[in-house]
């Protein structure tokens, strides 16, 4: 008995000690890690961001309207707050841009309306004898303000669906699937004319849209079973709305820009895919009949959203280098990627088993990264901000709603990684930046920066900032070094700031030591250099 006693202390010390070795091999292996050489061409310049910001439908209603100051003032700051905490940690995530829902009336509707849940149904400021009721929608309009009054640069008021008494059926969504909207032929003008109403009214209130999107994923059919408002067009029609629209937004004398295309998936933009599809060229190109560029109140920014292009990291790749070679060959046209969260699979991304939280995260990064440093994006929203799911699995949203906050009032919401994700970019890229290029020393091709470490960089327009926003999508520390090249005679830009979000519970956007250039396994770092 002795005898085995001993053999198995002696084995269990080999093994300690193998264990050991192990460790002290890797740690030196880390520590030897070639640092990753990144050269930051300040001279050589990309695309201008406008905004990064996020939307509040549905849900807006009842935060806005029933919950606590305390808490619905919480979430705003969250959202749109540029403060920081004492111990340098931020207070949100400073959105520049807010979109806005302008509701269809199928809450007024209540059950007959066909959405099974009462909390996608939206109210109309517009009632059918023709008047307008302006108490409506007043959780919105809450939320509006809050975004207003912490300095979000750009108000966005977005439609699914045009008021129900203008439409064909009755309903805010389609009852067959024939590919027209539901708008009626003979409301065109009316339905213009609402928007233009609503418009006016927000600019009286102080609260001045700086862009109107009147039409939402046209090319999705929008049936009952997509329990919301919503309604498919045709190109043709597309046209018909915006023509409408930018006559009655001149009559008024009103500024707010006409976004347009809102296309479900990005290469509806570029490709030939049936219906309501190659929308840059059938909008945009000069030759085409149903050409806007010539509108008083049109915009160069085509929007797209970026759902289901991004199963895989060649099609998140390929589509947003054909989405910018695409619009490279029209004169001014820009890429705003204005809705994006996790509807299809790509999230998986190689992963076994259930994907974390922090995978979430880190692929959230990686969709934005890609959406600025291949499609050239100069403004990125994500959808929604805040919806009722499980916090752990946040596909859909940046803060969850707990969906038994009825009943158990003391825990209404989590704050997710896909939030503080967000925020490296929203806080630190601001309105006017400008993307500039870059190059690493490791000569990885970008299907396999992809999988490795991904970065993105923005200096101020009077070069008196950099910010660098770098992805270890790894499971080992990285090491990283930063040139710059291109400073102009006697610049000079110091690093000064370094925030990090990992896995670990405690890092969200958490200031970390500026003299370390680390990146963390599977985190996010913004590097912030300022003028001395």
């Amino acid at each position: 008995m002795k005898i085995k006693l001993l053999l198995s202390s002696v084995f269990i010390r080999k093994i300690t000690l193998c264990t050991f070795l192990l460790a002290s091999a890797l740690s030196s292996f880390s520590q030897d890690q070639k640092p990753i050489k990144f050269t930051l061409l300040l001279n050589k310049t990309a695309q201008q961001i406008h905004n990064i910001g996020g939307s509040g439908c549905w849900y807006t209603e009842e935060i806005g309207k029933q919950w606590p100051l305390a808490e619905k003032q919480h979430i705003a700051e969250l959202l749109f707050s540029r403060g920081f905490e004492k111990d340098g940690r931020p207070k949100g995530i400073g959105l520049s841009a807010w979109r806005f829902n302008i509701g269809g009336g199928t809450a007024e509707q209540g059950d007959s309306s066909g959405i099974a849940d009462p909390s996608r149904r939206v109210e109309c400021f517009l009632s059918p004898d023709g008047t307008y009721d302006w108490s409506k929608q007043q959780g919105y309009t809450w939320m509006l303000r809050q975004a207003k009054n912490y300095g979000v640069k750009d108000l966005i008021a977005f439609v699914n669906s045009p008021p129900v008494q203008f439409n064909k059926n009755g309903r805010g969504y389609k009852s067959q699937k024939d590919g027209s909207t539901n708008l009626r032929p003979d409301k065109y003008d009316a339905y213009a004319n609402f928007l233009t109403e609503v418009i006016k009214h927000y600019d009286k209130e102080g609260l001045r849209f700086n862009y109107i999107s009147p039409i939402n994923e046209p090319q999705w059919d929008w049936l009952k079973q997509s329990n919301q408002e919503g309604s498919p067009w045709t190109n043709e029609e597309m046209y018909q709305t915006i023509k409408s629209l930018n006559i009655s937004l001149q009559k008024q004398k009103l500024s707010t820009k006409i976004l347009t295309t809102e296309a479900g998936q990005l290469d509806f933009l570029y490709a030939d895919k049936g219906r309501t599809s190659r929308q840059i060229d059938s909008f945009w190109n000069p030759k085409s009949p149903l050409y806007i560029g010539g509108f008083s109140n049109s915009t160069k920014f085509v929007e797209g959203h970026g759902y289901f292009t991004e199963n895989g990291d060649s099609t998140l790749i390929n589509t947003r280098r054909s989405l910018r070679d695409t619009l490279k060959k029209y004169n001014g046209l820009e890429y705003w990627q204005s809705e994006y969260s996790m509807l299809g699979n790509g999230y998986k991304d190689k992963i076994e088993g259930k994907p974390s939280e922090m995978d979430h995260a880190l692929f959230l990064a990686k969709v934005i990264n890609h959406d600025f440093t291949v499609g050239d994006a100069s403004a990125w929203h994500f959808w929604n901000a805040y919806e009722p799911g499980n916090p752990l699995n946040p596909r859909y949203f940046l803060i969850a709603l707990n969906p038994q906050r009825a009943s158990k009032p003391e825990n209404k919401y989590t704050i997710t990684k896909n939030l503080w994700t967000l925020g490296h970019y929203s806080l630190f890229i601001r309105p006017g930046m400008v993307r500039i290029e870059t190059q690493r020393s490791d000569s990885l091709n970008d299907m396999e920066v992809a999988q490795q470490v991904m970065v993105s960089a923005f200096k101020d327009p009077n070069g008196k900032s950099l910010v660098i926003n770098v992805i270890n999508y790894t499971s080992e520390t990285k090491k990283t070094d930063f040139v710059l090249k291109g400073l102009l005679k006697g610049q000079a830009l110091k690093l000064k700031k370094h925030y990090i979000t990992s896995e670990k519970q405690d890092d969200n956007i958490r200031p970390y030591p500026i003299g370390d250039t680390a990146l963390p396994p599977r985190s996010i770092s913004t590097f912030i250099f300022s003028a001395l």
